[in-house]
Order: C-alpha cells, then structure tokens, then sequence
C-alpha cells in the first residue's frame, strides 16, 4: 500500500478496563481514498480503537499517528476539530432538545448574536446540514424525542457531516436504520472515499462489508489478526479469523417443516396504535410457530411488537390472550402471562444502563429466583451466572455495569433476561442487532430449541434474509396494514418479499 495515502496509525495500542484487556497491543495502518472495514465478534476491541481515536476515552498505552503526527485528544469536539467525525453504536443525541440544537450541540456560538443565540439561524443551518445528507423531510426545529430510532441515527450523521470530517468513523449504525437510511449512509461513505478521504467502518454483517468496503481489519479478543485487501476476501477466512476456528455451515433452520398448529394463541384485532403506524391491524398468531414479521421504515412492525406486549396505547380494537381470556392492557399483565419482550431500542426501552449484569437479567426473573418471600444472592447469581454462560457474554463480572459493555454484549444481556424466565411468548425486535456470527448462530439455534419446546416466538427483523431463513410464516407490513404473507419454503426470495413492500 502507498505510504503517502496512510492518515491514521496506531501503536502497540493497549486499553484495559480493570483487569478486562480490551486492547492488547493493536498495530494497524488506515489509508485515505479507501472504506476499511472493522470486523470482530462482540468484545474484539473494534469500538474501543476507534472511541480512543475519536476523542471519547484514552488509551491504557501505546500510541495513535494522524496524518503523520503523535495524536492525542481528550474529547469528541476536539477530535472533530481535527477532522475526525464518529457515528456511535449507540445514543449519540441528547434528549429533551431540538433536532437544530442537537447538530450543533457544543457549537453554538456560532449562532450568537448578540447576548442570545439565534434559534432561527441555528434552525435555518441545521435544515441545511439534513437537506445535504439527503433528509430534507426531517424537520430541524422538532424535538429529537419525536423521531424514531431510525431518524434519530441520521440526524446524527448529519451534525458529524456538518464538520466535513476526514475521517469518518461508523460504528454498527447501519443495524438501526432503514433500507433509505441505510441508502444514504453508504452514499456518504463512497462519496468521502471518492474525495480521498477515509471511512472506518464497523458492523457485524460481513456481507455488508464485503459489498462495500475496500479493506478489511480483523480484531480478535483485543489483538490485531488480519488486513486483507478486498482482492483477498473470503467469507470462510474472514470467519476463521474471526472466531479462531471453522464456522459450521448451520446458520439458519434446515427444515422447512411448517405445519402451523390449529390453537390459536393470541389474536389481534382491528388495531390502531396510539403512534397511528398500525391502522386496522389484524392477525392470528398460532401456538409454537415461530411468525416473522418485517416491512420497510415506517410501516409499523416495531409498533405491533409494542402492541402485542401491551407497550403501546391502542385507540381502536385489542390483542387478546386466549388461554386466559385477558386483553392485553400493560406490560406487566402480559409478563405474568408469560411473555417477553426484547426491543430494538435497547439502551432506552430493554436496559438499566448504571445496573449491573445481574440486576438487569435477574429483574425478568424475580418470581423465579425467590424462595419463599427472600431471593437468595446464591439463586440469584446461579441463575444469572447461567445466562452469562450460555450466550457468552464478555464480562469482568456479573457485577459490571452494564453501560461499559459492547453493544453486542447488551443485546445477549437483554437476551438473557427473558430466554431464562422461559417465556411461552416471546417478541423479538431486531435480536440479533449488533451481534457477531457466532452469536447469532447461538441465538438461531436457541430459537429453534424454543419452537421445539412448543414456545411461541414472534421475529420482528428489518433482515429479510433472517425471517426467510428463520420464520414458518411470514408477514409483510406496509403503511400499518397487511401487504403479504408467505409460508416457509426453499423458493421463497427476498424479491417476491421486496415486491410486498414497496
């Protein structure tokens, strides 16, 4: 590689957090004029190199180079002064704040005039900002809190963009966005390359990165394993070096079984959510059957699974549970009814950020950790350890807090706290988001293994290929209606789908 092209280096690069080893002495070379794509399963130190270098914590030791120079900053506005821009994995906005005031969150002198700062201006700049990044249907002068998750991550892009970076750091943000917003990020990011600027970018869907990345950086466990020029991709070697051994080729099911049972679980009728993103809504969901549920941004699936798990104000008809008779009005009715939720939000909606592992997991569980009227510390760490194990969560301690864990590592932390209590119905929004290959293996398989127990599981996914590879039947939602649904069968394409959705 040209030497000239090389913008940010780093060397023999440690972070320990305790006595976890975050970073174990990371050589790496990023080049301009390229997309370098970083790649690891949960806990290989690929967020934690690029944090260090944008500015958000410091290293343990060793050293980072930009541009040629030592490279030390101690903030994210003094790495974006120098030309460094990071979209987070996770919530990188303030709450309770406009849309405007977000962008230019740290800068907003810029807008004084006078003894005031000028709303106006702000609003007028930041509108722009959008417009530029291909979001002039975002109003600038609205509270973040109105948007959803997907919007949330593209204001965002658009106050990192504002700065014209050089570098431009995305970190697992393709998983929360949308088809279009997905569209727009990978437009940015070949536009930058194509300035001969940089881009590294961080995700676990090694398809995605094999599509749009020119290089490919393999962190393992902390340790720098392998960069491979895009000539060089494999997806079998990439895995190997991922994981330090062959991958199975099990994935999805292999079955294609998919006799639905004849008892009706839940029904859910005539529904219109208080969001208005489910209008008239009707399905059946069958006892055991795992029911796939996608469609594009805005169409209301991640509504119903609110709905369903009585998250979410109805204004017209219910979702009844028809073991019991009982219409679903709380989450609290349907968890002592049996079922579990994971939402696609999981640092505003799934987690306690300042708990720790064990109070998130054992919170789910109370009614069966406790014994008599005490819960017990040692049943309450047994059951919790036992979670742990099972989805390989990467931990000092079930004691760690669980803000400083990977963003992998939270999902199977919000994974764990409902497959545990062995739900007998479980609503799953996006559950493997953030989550490396063999992981997600793990949690196919523990799908399966539910199914089989004669549980109940309802995917919501804006992964088509998970839902064909996963779901018995599949329902297509657009416009908070029903547009299609599919039954389980090798035949069935991500076109016929598509041709549903849009």
């Amino acid at each position: 590689m040209n030497e000239e092209l090389l913008i940010v280096e780093t060397k023999e690069l440690c972070k320990n957090f305790g006595p976890t080893i975050a970073l174990n002495h990371v050589n790496l070379k990023i080049y301009k004029g390229q997309i370098t794509g970083l790649i690891g399963e949960n806990g290989s130190g690929k967020s934690t190199i690029t944090s260090i270098l944008a500015g958000m914590q410091p290293a343990t030791s060793g050293e980072i180079y930009y541009k040629g120079n030592l490279h030390k900053v101690s903030t994210m506005i003094e790495g974006s002064e120098k030309g460094i821009g990071m979209i987070v994995q996770e919530q990188g906005y303030v709450p309770g704040i406009s849309i405007a005031q977000n962008i230019f969150l740290g800068k907003e002198d810029r807008f004084r005039r006078g003894i005031g700062i000028s709303r106006s201006a702000m609003n007028k700049a930041a509108q722009k900002a959008l417009d530029n990044i291909g979001c002039p249907d975002i109003d600038a002068a609205q509270l973040i809190d109105s948007l959803n998750i997907q919007d949330r991550k593209l204001v965002e892009l658009a106050r990192v963009m504002a700065t014209d970076p050089e570098v431009l750091i995305v970190d697992e943000t393709t998983t929360a966005l949308s088809q279009r917003g997905r569209e727009i990020i990978y437009g940015i990011m070949k536009k930058m390359r194509d300035e001969n600027k940089c881009v590294i970018f961080i995700s676990h869907d090694l398809d995605e990165l094999m599509e749009i990345c020119d290089r490919m950086v393999v962190l393992r466990d902390g340790n720098y394993i392998a960069a491979l020029d895009r000539s060089e991709f494999d997806a079998n070697i990439i895995k190997k070096h991922m994981v330090g051994r062959e991958m199975g080729e099990k994935y999805y099911r292999a079955d294609y079984e998919c006799k639905l049972s004849d008892e009706i679980l839940l029904e859910v009728r005539d529904v219109t959510s208080g969001s208005g993103l489910l209008m008239n809504f009707s399905m059946d969901v069958h006892k055991g059957e795992i029911l796939g549920i996608g469609g594009l941004s805005h169409c209301g699936m991640h509504e119903l699974g609110k709905v369903i798990f009585g998250d979410e104000k109805l204004l017209t008809g219910y979702v009844k549970h028809l073991p019991s008779g009982q219409c679903i009005e709380s989450a609290a009715q349907s968890t002592a009814l049996g079922f579990g939720y994971v939402s696609k939000d999981r640092d505003k909606e799934a987690l306690v950020l300042a708990a720790s592992i064990r109070d998130n997991i054992a919170s789910a569980a109370l009614d069966i950790i406790n014994k008599g009227i005490l819960i017990t510390p040692a049943a309450e760490k047994a059951y919790v350890n036992a979670q742990v194990e099972s989805l390989s969560i990467k931990c000092a301690s079930i004691d760690q807090n669980v803000q400083f864990l990977s963003g992998g590592n939270k999902q199977k932390v919000v994974f764990g706290k409902w497959v545990g209590k062995n739900c007998d119905i479980l609503i799953l929004d996006c559950p493997t988001r953030g989550v490396d290959i063999g992981v997600k293996a793990a949690m196919y398989q523990l799908i399966e293994d539910m199914k089989a127990e004669g549980k109940t599981i309802i995917m919501i996914s804006e992964e088509l290929t998970e839902l064909i590879g996963m779901a018995d039947r599949l329902l297509i939602l657009k416009d908070g209606s029903l547009a299609g649904e599919f039954m389980r069968s090798p035949e069935l394409s991500d076109s016929q789908i598509i041709d549903c959705m849009i």
